[in-house]
């Protein structure tokens, strides 16, 4: 190849905002370090700078100098500062694949506030990249993608087409070397020819033949400022073939071309390891920051913004968006990937806390405004998919000790229930001196007592007895200063009995046919316990659960046997094993001599609940676990814990899938914790979903760029794998890290990875250390640890065979608000909020913009297909961008339908006016 006429060296840092020193520590560097480069091109307009993609950096810098504000935007405005298009630069495996769009939203939406973002999708230092990026950046206008690390070995040109499942295809510049190929070239001014010329001959090696637009040299690192004099070091570089040039990484990919004509393609999602580390062990370290961004991301996606929007509630946006700023700093690709330091990672866990509490916030608002109109002894429950469902809901009702409780809907229809657990009746029961009485009665706050409220009270003379009846609902007209009259009254004692009484309560699990995206109303009635005829009822006998779709045989090692009615059948299901692990945040890495146990020491099973509508199994198994490794040595510490792990195996009525809650108090260092699930038949592929799309994967990685390729993979929404005589996924509740094992034969979910070291200076599996050798003591997770998951045997193929209808329904509980009205009315009718069918397509989210209700599609299918949306009066529909900008107008039919054709793997963004 030639070497290019003209390079075009772009400096730039690579800005941690949080890593291996809390966010304000990294900022107190930021701030000096863009002073002094601010300071640099108010006085030299050669001076060029980029600001590593993410906005982020630009508004904590500002929040400290917003004086600068002016100069920043005068800068973005003349081409100099090259600012966007991120808000953040995330990790794209860890967070929902809407939390990414409202990421490259919300930065473009700050870039244009301070002058333009820069028009590439740059991505320099994230840990592969997932398959729809290409149709992410298309979608929001952006021509061009740049990454550094996932590109496969077969890569050996600057630049290739890749291409999402849809077909999607961006022009992408591959940065050989990294995003710091260039950041040795001006650290001695007498070696700068030299240096410019060796660079000149590396570009060569991965230009296109006969190629005349410009070379790019990314001049910069980590937290690194340009030289002072850059620009007069480049003048003095004398190469007689070939120019350098200051400019920002948008200037040199104005010299491009947008086209992908006649460039090698590259399909679906990078992570190969062939040319630069992608440090996977990031996936399952810190899992508890995992768990805690979906469960938050789930809550404010899926529940708060949709009942806002079909509520036309206003009133919570501000909530959802403080939601959505910590959800998108959390998902910064140091900070949920939990390789940093024991404050950041503190740090992280407490925004995400507050994501789910503003989620919270705002249904429980949201949610108590509806349930004004249901009476105060009633449920409203609400419906986050978007089809119409039967599914349990868990209510606390009203109901007389020992009774059978019955359900019955808005139509007076019984509706199926089973009694769960009966609440305490006698709260309190004691003896005090009577001096002690004004003290007792200071615990009544309003009507509010030992957190509920006085429905009744009596004071008995004969027998100084002091009674207090509280309920969900007490008695409007009650007073403390009656009590204290009454027992003036009542004579002089010497003592006491005070007690305090519930009215009979219970948690019930009842069977709730809600609307998509709807809600309707139920209440406990005095009618008989009915049967919903549609399915069948959940039965135990002795060691097993069937509920006429699945039947689980708890074996003698505590494993499970699946088995379906069309004849597929899993044994050894839920193998505990753990292992050794002397890596660090980044890889995993076994000791050389290692101590892997699988086998229970003791196993007993105790029946929880036993049907007909739910029905729930302990499997309860003791090990003996080293308590550490001997990182030096190699090996396993010889001294054991005892373990003990608890498996709640739980089936429900009308679910094809059992439900798995393993938990354990961890109080060893230094291991990995894996769930073996053996398959139906061996695999030569998995199936994961993950950001708007399920990706195909083998039995190996592609390695070669300095770490061992281990095939663990991360899944968001579900794995499946299997063949010929049946197939098993696993539904998730988080980003998970998975693994085909045994050849094919069995699949292993992590549960744990507990490591003490941030990075590792000498690591078995990689060559060179991805961080400071710092000592993160809380990435052990001693305690209580809890993971949930599913368990789907299937037929056929994971996109026939229902595991994306399966998945929707396991991640979405019906949610269910108490009813505040008077007791005396009727029950509401159920409401539809907005249906969403077609096969294969999912909705990833509901909301309001600008009035009209925008929903995001997705087409999860292998094949091309057809969204309907209705359900609710639709009047005007039309399809939008990425971003919500309005676009085509879509057809209403007489029966207020909507019809939006998707590509197979297609994102659509869909707005709708509602009545």
């Amino acid at each position: 190849m030639g070497r290019p006429t003209e390079i075009i060296v772009v400096p730039h840092t690579h800005w941690d905002r949080e890593w291996y020193e809390p966010f304000q520590r990294f900022r107190l560097r930021l701030v000096a370090l863009l002073d002094e480069v601010f300071d640099r091109m108010e006085r030299d307009p050669r001076q060029r700078f980029t600001l590593d993609g993410q906005l982020a950096a630009v508004d904590d810098y500002l929040e400290v100098r917003p004086e600068r504000r002016e100069q920043v935007i005068a800068l973005v405005r003349a081409g100099r500062l090259a600012v966007g298009p991120w808000q953040i630069l995330l990790d794209e495996f860890l967070c929902s694949g809407e939390n990414i769009v409202r990421n490259l939203e919300r930065g473009l939406a700050r870039s244009a506030d301070l002058g333009g973002a820069m028009p590439v999708g740059y991505l320099p230092d994230m840990f592969g990249h997932i398959a729809q990026m290409p149709q992410l950046l298309a979608g929001a206008g952006l021509a061009h993608a740049c990454v550094f690390r996932g590109v496969p070995e077969r890569m050996h040109r600057h630049a290739f087409a890749w291409q999402a499942p849809d077909g999607t295809t961006v022009r992408t510049e591959y940065l050989p070397g990294g995003y710091g190929n260039a950041a040795g070239l001006m650290e001695d001014p007498a070696q700068i020819t030299r240096r410019a010329a060796d660079l000149a001959g590396t570009l060569a090696e991965w230009r296109f033949a006969g190629e005349d637009t410009p070379a790019l040299a990314m001049y910069g690192t980590d937290h690194a400022a340009p030289a002072p004099d850059a620009p007069d070091l480049l003048a003095a570089a004398d190469l007689a073939d070939t120019r350098l040039r200051l400019g920002t990484l948008a200037e040199y990919f104005a010299t491009q071309p947008t086209t992908v004509d006649g460039l090698p393609v590259v399909r679906g999602e990078l992570r190969s390891h062939a040319r630069a580390n992608i440090l996977p062990g990031v996936i399952s370290v810190r899992a508890h920051l995992k768990r805690a961004m979906n469960r938050a991301e789930r809550r404010v996606e899926r529940y708060a913004e949709p009942l806002a929007a079909l509520t036309h509630d206003a009133s919570v946006q501000r909530f959802l968006d403080m939601a959505w700023t910590r959800l998108i700093d959390a998902s910064c690709h140091d900070s949920v990937t939990g390789c940093g330091c024991d404050e950041t990672a503190e740090q992280v866990a407490a925004r995400l806390a507050e994501a789910d509490q503003l989620g919270r916030a705002v249904c429980d608002l949201v949610g108590a405004r509806l349930a004004a109109a249901v009476p105060r002894d009633g449920y409203l429950v609400f419906n986050p998919t978007p089809a119409a469902r039967t599914a349990l809901v868990f209510l606390d009702v009203a109901a007389p000790a020992d009774a059978t409780v019955a359900v019955a809907d808005a139509a007076g229809r019984g509706v199926a229930a089973q009694v769960l657990d009966r609440g305490r009746t006698l709260l309190a029961d004691d003896v005090v001196p009577a001096a002690d009485l004004p003290a007792v009665l200071t615990r009544v706050h309003g009507r509010e007592l030992y957190g509920q409220e006085v429905a009744a009270w009596s004071v008995s003379p004969d027998d100084a007895t002091l009674t207090f009846q509280v309920a969900r609902h007490g008695d409007p007209a009650f007073d403390v200063a009656d009590v204290r009259l009454a027992l003036a009254a009542a004579g002089r004692h010497d003592r006491w009995r005070v007690r305090i009484l519930a009215a009979p309560r219970a948690t019930v699990a009842a069977l709730v046919e809600v609307p998509p995206l709807g809600r309707a109303a139920v209440r406990p009635v005095p009618l008989p316990a009915t049967a919903d005829p549609r399915f069948a009822a959940v039965t135990v006998a002795g060691r097993s659960v069937d509920n006429g779709l699945l039947r689980v045989d708890v074996a003698e090692d505590g494993t499970l046997a699946l088995t379906t009615p069309d004849g597929v059948t899993v044994d050894g299901v839920g193998r505990v094993v753990d292992g050794g692990d002397v890596g660090d945040s980044y890889n995993y890495a076994p000791p050389a001599a290692d101590e892997v146990i699988d086998k229970p020491r003791a196993v007993h099973t105790v029946v929880r609940h036993d049907g007909p509508l739910v029905a729930v199994l302990d499997v309860v198994r003791e090990y003996r676990w080293p308590v550490a490794a001997d990182v030096d040595a190699g090996s396993r510490a010889v001294d054991h814990e005892p373990i003990v792990v608890t498996t709640r195996v739980e089936l429900r009525c009308g679910e094809p899938f059992a439900r798995l809650r393993v938990e354990f108090d961890n109080r060893c260092d230094d291991h990995r914790v894996r769930l073996h699930l053996p398959l139906p038949s061996p695999a030569d592929t998995s199936f994961a979903e993950g950001q708007f799309a399920v990706v195909e994967r083998g039995l190996t990685a592609e390695g070669g760029g300095g770490e061992v390729p281990l095939p663990t993979f991360p899944a968001n929404g579900f794995v499946a794998a299997g063949g010929p005589d049946g197939a098993l996924a696993v539904l998730l509740t988080q980003p998970t890290e998975y693994e085909l094992t045994d050849s094919g034969r069995e699949l292993a979910v992590t549960l744990l990875r507990s490591i003490g070291m941030l990075s590792r200076n000498r690591h078995a599996l990689r060559d060179e250390p991805a961080g400071p050798q710092l000592p993160t003591p809380e990435a052990q997770c001693r305690g209580l640890r809890t993971v949930e998951l599913a368990v789907l045997p299937y037929r056929g193929g994971w996109h026939s065979a229902g595991v994306l209808a399966a998945a929707e329904a396991y991640r979405h509980e019906l949610l269910a608000f108490p009813g505040t009205a008077d007791a005396a009315i009727d029950l509401p009718a159920p409401t539809v909020g907005l249906a969403v069918d077609g096969p294969g397509v999912a909705l990833t989210s509901v909301r309001d913009r600008a009035g009209r209700t925008e929903v995001r599609l997705v087409a999860q299918t292998p094949a091309d297909t057809v969204a309907v949306l209705g359900g609710a009066a639709v009047r005007e529909a039309c399809r939008a961008d990425l971003l919500g900008r309005p676009g085509e107008p879509l057809a209403v039919d007489g029966d207020g339908l909507v019809r939006v054709p998707l590509r197979a793997w297609e994102i659509a963004t869909v707005q709708l006016d509602l009545s």
